[in-house]
């Protein structure tokens, strides 16, 4: 995937990822309403010992603070510096239960350590942090005494001497007024982002898993054969299915104008002009559009044939407006000429051949040696054939004359065929080996990150742009003034 996919999945996924980004900073919200709120308060000592006169001792004396205050902070934690702490202030607690709430640490490149105490109660927080501070002093002052007992006092035999580290408490822990957890702002944050990831992750997975075929793009990573026009999405192509008929100036006729020309150089080695058009699965466009680029034919000048060659679901007549009772079945039975079933349609030189009653063989029929003849002889009395088949994956019509006529051209859906449909399209007709001569792809969108990059196919200008292909109507000219007396 290049920059450009992301950037089209999360124009695509905006939606997704927008909503999940919103659940996750309501839920950073919502933990952070849930949790008790917790106060710090810190307290501070300050540990010095006796040097000598001279600046080698002082050196030693420092060198064995700093050495003693990481000893000191790890002693905070202890019960001997505990349990008088709980003791004095009457905890309803042991000693494992208070050491998860105190913390020792030594300040770096001093001699001070710093005693916090984290508690639901702000008040008791700094009462803690205080009698903490306080017990590790006297603690020290009684270990650190020469021959002194775990009073501190001495025994009969060697007299305690005095302690050669002091600590003093030189800040005492204030009651805080605001709760360091939780950190609401942050968890929201927090929340956010991991929103954010989640539904751009979802949204890159649902692009990867989406085998669908929305661009250009989808097609080339699926087939090389060039994609020769591209139709955009119209939500009343059932009311008006013969856009270039009924609305020649739209940006949706133009489009088969352009598909139009670029089929005059489709396949322009073989002499004749026959194409079956049809898709991978129904309901794709492939009628529609075999009789608008008829009409578009026609329109430029060609002498078209259209012949409904979908003999299931036959629909050109309908669309046309034309007696469908007796067409193509009829003549290959043997039971009509060609002559008496081919119909002109409008002021141009188009015709159409309908397809006539529904047989039960229509594969058979497709295949007869009596079709291949047929197609011989429209091919020498039109300049373009076209034919409307069956799609290639429920039945083999389209892949029988396929074969008789040269080539197809097949009709792929944006957001309804999936590259596992064009593939099999492919695959059947390799089968009998026919080809695809070119790709067009219909229903494309007007709006959104797929949109991008259709303009060349005729529909990109009217839409939003303030430019159309409708006549300009000329102004109305000016009233005649009569002329003034004595002028």
């Amino acid at each position: 995937m290049e920059l450009r996919d992301y950037i089209r999945i999360l124009r695509q996924s905006w939606v997704l990822i927008a909503l999940l980004t919103l659940l996750g900073v309501a839920a950073g919200a919502v933990f952070s309403m849930v949790q008790t709120p917790l106060y710090s308060s810190s307290a501070k000592v300050f540990v010095s010992t006796s040097s000598g006169d001279s600046i080698g001792e002082r050196a030693q004396g420092n060198t064995f603070t700093q050495q003693r205050v990481k000893t000191y902070a790890d002693l905070v934690s202890t019960p001997i510096v505990l349990l008088p702490v709980i003791a004095d202030l009457q905890l309803d607690m042991t000693s494992d239960e208070l050491v998860r709430e105190v913390t020792a640490v030594s300040l770096p490149d001093t001699t001070l350590i710093e005693i916090t105490v984290t508690d639901s109660d702000p008040a008791l927080t700094a009462e803690v942090a205080t009698a903490v501070s306080q017990s590790l002093t006297n603690v020290v002052e009684a270990i650190e005494t020469t021959g002194a007992d775990a009073d501190g006092t001495g025994t009969d035999a060697e007299p305690a001497a005095a302690s050669p580290v002091r600590l003093t408490l030189v800040q005492h822990a204030s009651v805080p007024q605001k709760p360091v957890s939780p950190n609401v702002p942050l968890n929201i944050v927090l929340g956010g982002l991991i929103g954010l990831a989640l539904g751009v992750g979802a949204a890159v997975l649902r692009a990867t898993l989406d085998t669908r075929i929305r661009n250009e793009r989808d097609l080339e990573q699926v087939t090389d054969t060039p994609v020769i026009g591209g139709i955009v999405f119209d939500p009343k192509a059932k009311d008006r299915p013969l856009i270039v008929h009924a609305d020649p100036h739209s940006p949706r006729a133009e489009s088969f104008r352009a598909l139009r020309t670029n089929l005059q150089f489709l396949d322009a080695g073989r002499p004749e002009r026959s194409f079956v058009v049809t898709s991978s699965i129904e309901s794709e466009g492939k009628s529609t559009t075999a009789a608008n680029l008829a009409i578009a034919l026609a329109d430029a000048g060609a002498r078209v044939l259209l012949v409904d060659a979908d003999l299931r679901r036959p629909k050109v007549a309908s669309y046309l407006g034309i007696e469908g009772a007796v067409g193509l079945t009829d003549l290959l039975i043997g039971k009509a000429e060609l002559q008496d079933v081919i119909q002109p349609w409008g002021r141009t030189q188009m015709y159409v051949l309908p397809a006539g009653r529904v047989p039960p063989n229509p594969s058979e029929l497709l295949g007869s040696a009596v079709m291949a003849q047929t197609i011989t002889e429209l091919n020498r009395a039109f300049d373009v054939v076209l034919f409307d088949a069956p799609p290639l994956l429920p039945v083999t019509d389209a892949a029988v004359l396929t074969r008789a006529a040269g080539g197809a051209i097949l009709v792929v859906a944006a957001g309804r065929a999936h590259k596992g449909h064009v593939r099999g399209a492919f695959s059947v007709l390799d089968n009998v080996d026919a080809k695809v001569s070119g790709i067009v792809l219909t229903m494309l969108p007007t709006k959104g990150p797929d949109a991008y990059g259709y303009g060349r196919y005729g529909y990109g200008y009217g839409y939003g742009y303030g430019y159309g292909y409708a006549p300009r109507e000329e102004p109305a000219p000016a009233p005649k003034q009569e002329p003034v007396a004595g002028a």
